[in-house]
């Protein structure tokens, strides 16, 4: 895995001034946004892009929400920790087929099923890079803010010694979304 980096900026935010640093991986850049002092075990969580949720506020998700609960947790934390935020909108399907899936599930389809409809698998994201920033972070051994699962099963070169949930209240645009996810992704809601 050929990776390009960045150099190292502040960034500072309502949560706390942090580092940051990219990732470039062929085509994809991936960004680290993680505390001055990284401790022993910090708080680490793996966030896929979600333009609509990150940047917009879509309430079809709860992606932004857990970002932001994410960087509150991880600049409260004793240990510090990071926010690996990679490039794999719409669970890696891109910006594209994301609101072609939206529009699937407009017309009565859950996520999974719109995915399947656009010849996609119910998840295509991979964490291979985010095994590389950990080790170019060195951490080895964390606390993983998820509720999924294939989260903790993918990232075997890193030890969890901890899954900390990041559950979000639903709404009436985002509750069968979550249920989708907790009864068809095996998501821990």
């Amino acid at each position: 895995m050929k990776i390009e980096l960045s150099n190292e900026a502040d960034l500072p935010t309502k949560h706390g001034t942090f580092k940051v640093k990219a990732f470039k991986e062929n085509y994809k850049e991936h960004l680290a946004i993680y505390t001055e002092t990284i401790g022993e075990i910090p708080l680490i969580r793996v966030h896929s892009e979600c333009l609509t949720g990150d940047a917009i506020g879509s309430l079809k998700c709860d992606c932004g929400e857990q970002l932001d609960k994410a960087l509150h947790l991880i600049s409260e934390n004793p240990d510090g920790g990071a926010v690996l935020y990679l490039r794999q909108e719409g669970r890696n399907i891109g910006l594209l087929n994301k609101i072609n899936a939206y529009s699937l599930q407009d017309k009565g389809l859950d996520t999974v099923e719109a995915n399947h409809q656009l010849g996609f698998a119910d998840d295509e994201r991979s964490y291979e890079v985010a095994e590389f920033i950990l080790s170019h972070l060195q951490v080895a051994k964390i606390k993983l803010l998820t509720n999924n699962p294939r989260k903790i099963e993918s990232l075997a070169g890193v030890e969890i010694l901890e899954r900390v949930p990041l559950i979000m209240e639903s709404n009436e645009h985002n509750a069968h979304y979550l249920k989708v996810k907790k009864e068809k992704s095996g998501h821990l809601l």
